[in-house]
């Protein structure tokens, strides 16, 4: 009796499901997605600096940017995200809040003068580190959907128990994906700035879910069953990132950069859902009508198996304008577009979640905004992010798709605030941002089970401090 469940990707901005966990299509969006996680001045002004540079976490925008700088410095980032999400299951909402702290970026560019009579008059190297996706989190569905999946006891299967009492289900995401980039840019004629990026990452992903079902028969005999699944993906991945700003004038700049598809040449993967007796998991499964009690992993068994596989994620292009109203203040666009339909899976037969990547995944189209006053020593800051899904599908148009594996989620629409303060050779800046997302998953994708899927709403909330310091 093997039994599949759907567990939903939930973190800051990002919603997938999949039957059997985590399935590799999840796997492949997951690890594509991006936190726009920086600076305090970065995340206030939605992220919006791919023309601007002039700020260390902005290198993975933009590398030319770097050139910006006049004097060598040095920025670190702390952040607190309040996370909170709620699941409506057949009329039951639950409501689970998280909190977490995270060291989410730090970095430092050293600026260079040329010494010699040259168009090309200053270079910069920087180097930065920052959280790409911080996947902890957590959420709680309960309800009952009248639909008993686990039906038979495994050490006595004389009683249907086919009535269905009620399901709890419980998922628990932990790990972070993190980059490190080594950037070099030049500024020829004091208006053209180039640069290039490498990017290195860390990937280290871990996931437990359990679903318990309480059913029953017509004489009131009541089974209780709870199947975990757990899986861990660890990893490493590579990409590039080349781009220029212009100076047009001493007002206007535009900007545009390209960062590769990044490449997981090896990921690995550990995972308990392999087949146990019939199950895909752990089992526990417990009736009261002879006070029995049966575990596939009784006697110390926990069968387990680990794979190999690479992964290409999606490239980007940003195109950026900015318009400088002098010292007193900023505004600027960025547009982001990615080719989600370009993700790959390879090194074993992959070829249905290629070709889901193919068909039902788009090129996506999102734009950053974020403007900047200055008054005196002290400054205001405020933007606006919209980011598209990538699924053809959408919740919105009530088209959404369920494959059995991959199902639709919202647009994500945030907005961010800040301000700071500059001391002269060091800055303190602060910021907020709240981005949101609605989406559905379903505990029981496989067809033979009509279950109608749960409505979800994340709502994340992030705190930002950096203290700058001019080397």
């Amino acid at each position: 009796m093997k039994r599949y469940i759907t567990i939903a990707i939930l973190f800051a901005v990002t919603i997938t499901s999949n039957a059997q966990s985590l399935g590799y299509q999840d796997l492949g969006l997951l690890f594509s997605e991006n936190d726009n996680n920086g600076s305090a001045r970065f995340t206030a002004m939605a992220g919006a600096f791919g023309s601007l540079g002039g700020d260390v976490s902005a290198i993975n925008v933009n590398p030319a940017g770097i050139s910006v700088f006049n004097t060598s410095t040095f920025s670190g980032t702390f952040n607190s995200r309040n996370s909170e999400t709620t699941a409506n299951y057949f009329g039951n909402s639950l409501k689970t809040q998280d909190q977490f702290f995270n060291l989410s970026h730090a970095g430092a560019v050293l600026v260079f003068d040329s010494a010699y009579k040259s168009e090309w008059n200053k270079f910069a190297i920087g180097f930065n580190y920052r959280i790409t996706k911080d996947f902890t989190n957590s959420f709680l569905a309960n309800g009952n959907s009248g639909v008993a999946t686990f039906r038979e006891f495994p050490l006595d299967n004389t009683i249907d128990y086919n009535i269905a009492d009620e399901q709890f289900f419980s998922n628990n995401y932990s790990g972070k994906m993190s980059e490190f980039n080594l950037a070099f840019s030049a500024v020829h004629q004091k208006k053209l700035h180039v640069g290039l990026s490498l990017n290195f990452y860390d990937l280290n992903f871990s996931q437990r879910a359990q679903l318990t079902e309480f059913n029953s028969d017509a004489s009131n005999n009541e089974l209780d069953a709870n199947l975990y699944q757990e899986n861990t993906t660890l990893g490493s991945g590579f990409s590039a990132n080349a781009g220029f700003i212009y100076k047009a004038n001493q007002n206007f700049r535009f900007g545009l950069a390209y960062q590769t598809p990044t490449w997981f040449t090896e990921l690995f993967e550990a995972t308990n859902i392999t087949d146990n007796d019939g199950f895909l998991g752990d089992t526990e499964i417990t009736v009261s009508n002879d006070n029995r009690a049966y575990s596939n992993t009784a006697d110390g068994f926990f069968p387990s198996q680990e794979f190999f596989y690479r992964l290409k994620t999606p490239g980007r292009l940003t195109a950026s304008a900015a318009y400088i109203f002098d010292k007193n203040g900023l505004i600027s666009l960025d547009y982001i577009h990615r080719g989600y339909n370009a993700l790959k899976l390879s090194n074993s037969d992959f070829r249905a979640e290629n070709q889901f990547f193919e068909n039902d995944l788009r090129n996506t189209h999102s734009f950053n905004l974020g403007t900047e006053w200055r008054f005196d020593r002290f400054s205001i800051r405020g933007g606006y992010q919209f980011e598209q899904s990538p699924n053809i599908s959408s919740i919105e148009s009530g088209t959404f798709k369920d494959s059995g594996n991959v199902i639709a989620s919202e647009n994500i629409n945030g907005y961010s605030f800040g301000g700071g303060y500059n001391f002269g050779k060091f800055k303190i800046d602060l910021s907020y941002s709240n981005n949101n997302r609605n989406g559905v998953y379903n505990f029981y994708a496989q067809q033979e089970f009509d279950v109608t899927e749960t409505n979800l709403t994340i709502d994340n909330r992030t705190v930002t401090a950096t203290i700058t310091l001019d080397l």
